[in-house]
């Protein structure tokens, strides 16, 4: 008798790498993050909005901000979906229990109450469990302020974008009147430094860059030219794979 062959196994497609992109507000992270994604056909997370998104959950529901209890709790029961933008404007789409609040969680005043409201213990082990999901499969573009040391320690690749607080204030400044609000450069960069010194010394999760990433400061190009740094590290990170 004789016996067939075994059927040869069909290789298992190369794990698509992860991304970690950190650094303070305004730095350009949202703006790399998502140019990045698309060239390389990756899926962009924006884990800002999901923290925004909480912020005004709070304000829209009257929810007092400075009690813990009460906005952890309102973090636990929250539907947070994002979608891919549907024009380059638009890297992600938010939406909160079904309701798209993509272009109201770009405020100054939802700026200025998301980073407390981050820094509270529960609200981020909600928040990082949701995200660790989502990159859990690679193939993923994901910027915050904790990314490559807390939500994906292990990720293939791992930057810090810095800036000059001025040069972010700026930048910030032209986002908000492309929406046609304006807001006073002086209070803007007020609210970058403040903001700033509360992410780099909170308790849980502060803003640092993991001690393998590459720290790049993004002040004298443009996002491109970030980006296609960025290229030569992931096809340099996909060689050693």
């Amino acid at each position: 008798m004789i016996k067939s062959p075994p059927s040869p196994q069909t290789a298992a497609p190369p794990r698509l790498l992860t991304i970690a992109i950190d650094g303070p507000a305004g730095a350009g992270k949202s703006t790399v993050a998502r140019h990045l994604a698309q060239r390389l056909g990756y899926t962009y997370i924006d884990t800002g909005a999901m923290y925004r998104a909480v912020a005004w959950a709070a304000l829209d529901r009257g929810a007092p901000t400075d009690d813990p209890e009460t906005i952890s709790a309102l973090a636990e029961g929250l539907d947070i979906h994002l979608e891919p933008g549907d024009s380059d404007d638009r890297g992600t789409r938010v939406f909160v229990d079904g309701r798209e609040i993509t272009d109201e969680i770009r405020t100054p005043e939802i700026s200025s109450l998301t980073s407390p409201l981050s820094a509270i213990p529960a609200v981020r082990r909600r928040l990082v469990a949701l995200q660790q999901r989502l990159g859990a499969l690679g193939g993923v573009v994901m910027e915050g302020r904790d990314i490559g040391t807390v939500v994906l320690p292990d990720a293939d690749i791992k930057v810090f974008l810095t800036a000059t607080a001025h040069r972010r204030a700026e930048r910030r400044r032209a986002e908000l009147a492309e929406r046609g609000l304006e807001v006073s450069f002086d209070e803007l960069l007020g609210q970058i430094e403040e903001r700033d010194q509360r992410d780099a010394s909170r308790d849980v999760s502060p803003m640092v860059a993991a001690s393998d990433a590459h720290v790049l400061d993004s002040d004298p190009y443009t996002a491109d030219e970030v980006v296609d740094r960025i290229l030569i590290w992931h096809d340099e990170a996909s060689e050693r794979r």
